[in-house]
């Protein structure tokens, strides 16, 4: 089975590498008075990183909150 699932993420890595290689065309950012360009390839892995990071904040707010309902005085 562990092979099974290496084979599924050199897949899934060579597929990311194929897409980051056809893709590498800037794409422009703009937000108030700032502009920038950037390769699509770079924005979509700081939106993967970002949502991480967010994902996992409001995962540890949840079990904190959770842990506290669940207490016993």
């Amino acid at each position: 089975m562990r092979f099974f699932y290496f084979i599924l993420l050199l897949l899934f890595v060579g597929v990311l590498v194929a897409f980051a290689v056809q893709n590498r065309d800037p794409v422009s950012i703009k937000f108030l008075e700032w502009a920038e360009s950037y390769p699509l390839p770079v924005l979509l892995a700081a939106a993967y990183v970002l949502g991480m990071f967010s994902g996992w904040t409001v995962v540890g707010m949840l079990r904190r909150s959770l842990r506290r309902v669940t207490e016993q005085s």
